[in-house]
C-alpha cells in the first residue's frame, strides 16, 4: 500500500494513520512503531492517553467507535485505519456483556468499515485473534483451517473479520487485511500470562499436569512490527496468523518466565484430573450459594489446552521476522514491569 517511504517527498506530508483503541494494551506500541516508520498518527479511543505514552504531536480523538459521527470526524483526511478497538475475551460473559460484545466488536467494526468506504480510505487493518479457530483438537492450524469459534468473543471477532474482508474501494478492490494474533504478552497486557508471571514471582504457583501442551505466542512489540508491514503491503483481502513462529510447550514458557524473573522453575506438578474435580466441586457449590468460585473447570481447561497455530504465511508474503523469542521477550517484559514498579 505505502511502498514508498513516508519521508520520500519533502513537499508532501506523510500519510495520516488512524489507530482506534490506541490507549489499550497493544495500541501504544503500534503508535510508536508507526511514528518510527514516519507516519502521522491520529488516535480514537474512549480514554485520554496517559501523559508521556507517545509524543505530543499525535492527534487525539476521544469517543466511542460505535458512534458514526465521531468515527467520521476522526477518519477525515486519513489514508488508512488500524482497528484495535474491541471488547476482549472473558470466560462465559453474562447476557448484558454479550450485547456489548456485539455492539463493539461487530457494530463498531461495521461503523469503521462503512465510514472508510464512504471516505475512500485506502486500507483497513483489523486486529483479530486465533480464538476464531476454536478447539484445535491437537492439530496445527493455518489460515486455510475453517474457523469454528467456541467463545462469544471469538464469534464476534470472526464476524468483524468478515465485515473487513468484504470492504471494497470505488473500483471494487478489497481494502481490508486481518491479522489473527496469537496470545499476546507484554508489560501492558493483562490476563492469564500476566497472572502466571505474578504467581511465579511470588512463588504461589504449582504447575498442573506435565506441561507438554503447546501454546502459540507473540510479544507485543512484534505485533506492532507486523502491523506496519501489513499496512505497507500492496495486497489486501488477506488473513495472516501472527506469532513468533514457534510452538512452545507450557513447561518451556514457565521456564522462560522463571529465567527472566531470576527464579528456579517449580520442582513439582499436580495431576490434572483431581484438580479439575476439585474445581468442579467448588464451582457447583459456589453457584448454589450464590457467589463466584475462585477456580472453575474452564480455568483448568484453558490452562491445559493445546494451541499450535502456523504463522509462516506472514513471514513468506510480508517478510515478517519476529525480533523477540521466548527468552528475550519475557526478559524484556519483566524489565519493563520492574521499571514501572508493577512487578
Amino acid at each position: 500500500m505505502f511502498t514508498e517511504s513516508p519521508h520520500g517527498y519533502k513537499d508532501i506530508p506523510p500519510p495520516i494513520i488512524l489507530v482506534t483503541g490506541a490507549t489499550g494494551a497493544v495500541g501504544p506500541n503500534v503508535v510508536r512503531e508507526l511514528l518510527t516508520a514516519g507516519y502521522q498518527i491520529r488516535t480514537l479511543s474512549l480514554d485520554l492517553p496517559q501523559k508521556g505514552i507517545w509524543p505530543d504531536d499525535v492527534g487525539v480523538c476521544i469517543g466511542d467507535v460505535t458512534d458514526p459521527a465521531i468515527v467520521l470526524s476522526a477518519m477525515r483526511g486519513v489514508a488508512a485505519v488500524i482497528h484495535l478497538a474491541a471488547l476482549l475475551h472473558i470466560v462465559n460473559p453474562p447476557d448484558f456483556l454479550r450485547e456489548q460484545y456485539r455492539k463493539i466488536n461487530v457494530g463498531g467494526t461495521k461503523v469503521v468499515v462503512d465510514t472508510a468506504m464512504k471516505l475512500n480510505i485506502r486500507r483497513i487493518l483489523l486486529f483479530s485473534t486465533i480464538a476464531v479457530y476454536g478447539e484445535t483438537n491437537g492439530q496445527i492450524i493455518s489460515e486455510e483451517t475453517p474457523p469454528h469459534p467456541d467463545t462469544f468473543y471469538g464469534q464476534t471477532k470472526l464476524e468483524a473479520e468478515q465485515i473487513v474482508l468484504t470492504a471494497k474501494n470505488a473500483i471494487g478492490e478489497p481494502i481490508g487485511t486481518v491479522l489473527r494474533l496469537a496470545a499476546v504478552y507484554g508489560s501492558r497486557i493483562k490476563g492469564n500470562y500476566r497472572q502466571l508471571l505474578m504467581a511465579l514471582e511470588h512463588r504461589w504457583f504449582l504447575p498442573i499436569g506435565q506441561g507438554r501442551n503447546r501454546r502459540t505466542l507473540i510479544y507485543d512489540k512484534d505485533v506492532a512490527n507486523a502491523a506496519v508491514l501489513a499496512l505497507q503491503h500492496p495486497a489486501a483481502g488477506r488473513v495472516y496468523n501472527v506469532s513468533d513462529g514457534r510452538y512452545h510447550t507450557l513447561d518451556e514458557i514457565i521456564g522462560a518466565m522463571c529465567h527472566a524473573l531470576g527464579r528456579k522453575p517449580p520442582y513439582f506438578s499436580v495431576p490434572v484430573a483431581p484438580i479439575r474435580c476439585i474445581a468442579g466441586i467448588l464451582e457447583d457449590a459456589a453457584g448454589m450459594a450464590g457467589f463466584k468460585s475462585p477456580i472453575v473447570r474452564s480455568t483448568i481447561d484453558k490452562y491445559t489446552e493445546d494451541v499450535a497455530v502456523d504463522s509462516r504465511l506472514i513471514q513468506k508474503e510480508l517478510g515478517f521476522i519476529p525480533k523477540f523469542n521466548l527468552a528475550n521477550g519475557w526478559q524484556d517484559m519483566v524489565q519493563e514491569m520492574r521499571r514501572a514498579g508493577s512487578l
